[in-house]
């Protein structure tokens, strides 16, 4: 064995739960009331300590109709007990501790879209169902996400790319359609026949910006078309987008979760698009190997419960 390898600890060390009973009978003298101590049945008591002895190759108790009196080896045993035994509380402790600070505080990173249309409400029943817990949300695309996330800045994580970015790992928790919008007075809000994906293609428009999710979408979903004009303008959120295209600045697209009030209210028009799906998955993600625990943990349930982004 090298000098800087661990010793396995030697099968012959007894758990934790005999050296508690142990402990028990030195404190009462009595196997009986050691037993209904720790709430166990004096049959499964002595068999335990019978057990430990076995294991420990020496006797731990004098056994007699006045009670059970430590020998001289169980004494010498129990003492050693004693100091496992609270070494075992302050390790328990402190794992509650860092569970306890864990579970104080939950930071989140999300993408645009699920950021300012699905995560409030995911935070609201998270709210009642931890109300100590203290949320954070840092908004951003879906390649800052990811960054926070590696950086750990950021407990969990919500993207809204074709994939999961590297270093990540994830599981999809909905789906989104993106679709193209104008102002009413644009000439494709009148249009009979749908778009095809080369005009669209070749259309300069109103975008977010490289390293959103959407961006990352419609750039895969026209790459084969030609590819993506050069922009009209690139913004970086969502609003800043609907905005100019509303101002009559040019055709966007955007996830149909955003476009709910401005659709209803024909500040925006849908335009129809044959010939290309622009359809992608929202991701919960975290870093590869720490699947979220906590209060991440339990956002990560809550998703699965909002079926507002399912299509």
């Amino acid at each position: 064995m090298t000098g800087d390898a661990a010793a396995p600890l030697s099968h012959r060390v007894p758990d934790l739960g005999a050296l508690e009973l142990l402990l028990a009978v030195a404190r009462h003298g009595s196997l009986g009331r050691a037993a209904r101590d720790i709430g166990v049945s004096q049959p499964a008591a002595s068999s335990r300590i019978r057990s430990m002895e076995r294991q420990l190759g020496v006797a731990l108790l004098d056994r007699s109709p006045r009670g059970s009196r430590l020998t001289d080896a169980g004494a010498l045993v129990t003492d050693w007990a004693r100091r496992i035994v609270e070494a075992a509380e302050a390790f328990d402790a402190g794992a509650q501790a860092l569970r306890d600070r864990r579970d104080s505080r939950l930071r989140v990173a999300a993408s645009m879209t699920i950021a300012e249309y699905l995560l409030p409400g995911w935070l609201i029943a998270l709210r009642a169902e931890r109300p100590d817990t203290a949320v954070s949300l840092l908004a951003g695309n879906s390649a800052v996400v990811a960054t926070r996330l590696l950086t750990g800045e950021a407990d969990l994580g919500f993207v809204e790319g074709l994939t999961v970015p590297e270093g990540l790992d994830g599981t999809v928790i909905a789906h989104d359609r993106l679709v193209v919008v104008v102002a009413p007075s644009h000439a494709w809000a009148r249009r009979r026949t749908p778009l095809t994906p080369r005009e669209l293609a070749a259309t300069p428009l109103v975008l977010r910006e490289q390293g959103s999710g959407t961006r990352q979408v419609l750039d895969a979903a026209l790459a084969a078309h030609g590819g993506l004009a050069q922009p009209l303008l690139e913004l970086s959120s969502t609003t800043a987008v609907k905005g100019a295209a509303q101002s009559g600045a040019g055709p966007c697209v955007l996830s149909e979760l955003a476009l709910g009030e401005e659709l209803s209210a024909r500040r925006l028009v849908k335009v129809p698009l044959a010939g290309v799906r622009l359809r992608r998955q929202l991701r919960a993600v975290w870093p590869s190997g720490h699947r979220p625990a906590g209060p991440a943990r339990d956002l990560l349930a809550l998703t699965g419960r909002d079926s507002r982004a399912a299509y």
